[in-house]
């Protein structure tokens, strides 16, 4: 599997098309992160967003033939995730979403400077901070901050996925960062929020790839 790692997602979609399915794998494992976060971000819980990434997964897989390359696969399947939790958010009353918790074993993959200890108390304290600081913020503006800020899409691919001008995403960023920054920055860099541990990407993995063959 390792071998075509680095292969292109366009190219990847072609192979995966002509009937080499077990490539998704890489298509899943490239994409875990970035769809934890935007579950996350709607104050999903960890258990809710697996299963939403999951549904985004085999929607993909069911419609890759649509995916022209137009935009990247990243933004694309980004737009897909985004649309079943703005559906589930709708199905929902909203007493029942409760705000984003990580749990106690996802332990974020910090550099390898943090010690296990540190690991853990950096941890607890982010969970802390980050239950705190997003409560505060309108989801638009929260979205755009995960999507530029967390998940790394650049000012276009940010705008094409929240269907919003360039101009917005910028204005909209700039307010996230005032109400987020004093209080998420100052101890943690964005990368280190919402990180979807190995142990859970294996385990989406099997699950995407088991409910795909059946």
């Amino acid at each position: 599997m390792k071998a075509f790692e680095q292969y292109p997602d366009l190219d990847l979609v072609h192979k995966i098309a002509a009937g080499e399915v077990e490539l998704f794998e890489i298509i899943i494992r490239r994409n875990n992160p970035f769809l934890y976060k935007i579950g996350r971000s709607y104050r999903y819980s960890h258990e809710d967003t697996q299963d939403l990434m999951q549904e985004t997964y085999i929607d993909a897989f069911t419609h890759l033939s649509a995916f022209e390359g137009r935009s990247s696969f990243k933004t694309w399947i980004s737009k897909i995730m985004l649309n079943n939790c703005f559906r589930k958010q709708q199905k929902w009353n909203s007493k029942n979403i409760v705000a984003a918790e990580i749990p106690e074993v996802s332990t974020p993959l910090f550099s390898d400077q943090h010690t296990d200890t540190s690991r853990t108390v950096m941890n607890r304290e982010l969970n802390v901070v980050i239950e705190t600081a997003l409560q505060q913020l309108p989801l638009d503006h929260r979205m755009v901050f995960t999507l530029r800020e967390v998940n790394g899409l650049n000012v276009a691919e940010t705008a094409e996925t929240l269907n919003i001008s360039e101009a917005n995403v910028k204005t909209r960023l700039s307010r996230a960062k005032a109400m987020l920054r004093k209080e998420v920055e100052k101890a943690y860099s964005a990368e280190e929020i919402f990180e979807f541990n190995l142990v859970y990407c294996d385990a989406m993995v099997n699950r995407v790839m088991s409910a795909l063959k059946k």
